[in-house]
């Protein structure tokens, strides 16, 4: 093999290897909060919890019982956003929770934005929390997060919700799921003053009431189908820190079991993330096949079998962490590539319907091109 061979069989054991090596550890998990069981009883009086929800029957009522249990004083703002089920009743039975009833979705809105928009009026508090109608918290995890917030010195902090893990499928692709989104948005960079990479996790997010307003939102990013980072982007431009983590005590308690469902929940953004470029596709499509494949086909030749195993272990080692925070049994990271290939594949889903000309599709709405 000449030297130009050589260079080319060693880039997936760079690429691996530099990835373990970073200063900012895309791979690791430090960046987490637990719910503290020992707060007690937390005066919470200035907080309010703006839930925008549409056909959640099934769920609104753990998330809600999981805020009731996190303190007093607690005020909550349910937006029922058209639903065809019995939602905003579930809602209303709950104390110290206002229900409003969501009106039809404008032209240029993403749904999601302007239920929280039509809430936003109704917080007098100076912190608001952003929680999806399908996130339960547990006891003890918005005084953790508080105290999180205030010690650090952050306007905005986000947790990751741990998300159910009840089949096959499940296992295979959630924590990749949450393992590529940090290789994407290293968490990190984001927490850093660094002004290019901004995250977010939508489901949880802590906020300071008067930078939601001087950040524009929620009418600055209407049609964002990625509301969470854009908004992170927004108020980390308008001068303001921001902090994203794991946790495994933001519980999702949407169901998802099936790769279809999977397939779905990735697809309806996927290709946003790459900002609709048929370019970048192609690049990101050539770094799979780098990364994920190559080093499988130099497994096979006795000249390069080094530098393939070399690769394959640096893999397997930078999804360890994942595993280990979620408590799953490592041997999963020999699937790792398996999962990849999955999710590009979700991601070439996702670039076809745009060119179908369906920008996106979730909770019974076609965002079109």
């Amino acid at each position: 093999m000449g030297f130009m061979g050589w260079v080319a069989a060693s880039i997936p054991a760079v690429m691996w290897v530099g990835l373990l090596v970073v200063p900012w550890r895309p791979w690791s998990t430090r960046e987490h909060i637990e719910a503290d069981p020992q707060a007690g009883s937390v005066d919470l009086s200035e907080v309010t919890v703006l839930i925008p929800a549409r056909n959640e029957a099934d769920v609104i009522g753990l998330t809600l019982a999981g805020l009731q249990a996190q303190g007093g004083g607690l005020r909550v703002v349910v937006v029922d956003d058209q639903s065809t089920d019995s939602t905003g009743h579930i809602a209303a039975a709950f104390p110290n929770t206002h229900v409003i009833s969501g009106q039809p979705l404008p032209e240029g809105w993403a749904g999601k934005l302007w239920a929280l928009e039509q809430g936003k009026s109704h917080v007098h508090t100076p912190i608001t929390l952003l929680l999806d109608a399908d996130i339960q918290l547990q006891p003890g995890l918005l005084a953790a997060l508080l105290a999180h917030k205030r010690r650090d010195n952050r306007q905005f902090v986000s947790l990751m919700a741990d998300l159910r893990r009840t089949s096959f499928w499940d296992r295979l692709l959630l924590p990749a799921f949450v393992y590529y989104f940090k290789l994407l948005y290293p968490f990190a960079l984001s927490n850093s003053n660094f002004r290019h990479v901004a995250a977010a996790a939508g489901g949880c997010i802590l906020v300071d009431t008067e930078a939601l307003q001087r950040a524009g939102a929620f009418a600055s990013l209407r049609n964002a189908l990625i509301d969470d980072c854009t908004l992170a982007r927004q108020i980390k431009n308008a001068g303001y820190r921001t902090w994203l983590g794991l946790s495994r005590s933001v519980v999702s308690l949407r169901p998802y079991g099936t790769l279809r469902s999977i397939h779905d929940m990735v697809a309806r953004s996927a290709f946003t993330q790459l900002g609709y470029s048929t370019v970048v596709l192609l690049v990101v499509t050539a770094l799979f096949a780098l990364s994920y494949g190559l080093p499988f086909v130099l497994l096979t030749s006795t000249e390069t079998w080094r530098l393939g195993l070399i690769a394959w272990v640096a893999m397997m080692l930078s999804y360890l962490p994942m595993l280990r925070y979620y408590r799953m049994p490592l041997v999963w990271a020999l699937l790792l590539p398996v999962s990849a290939v999955l999710y590009l594949g979700m991601t070439w889903s996702s670039a076809i319907r745009y060119w179908r000309g369906v920008r996106s599709r979730w909770k019974d709405r076609t965002y079109s091109t």
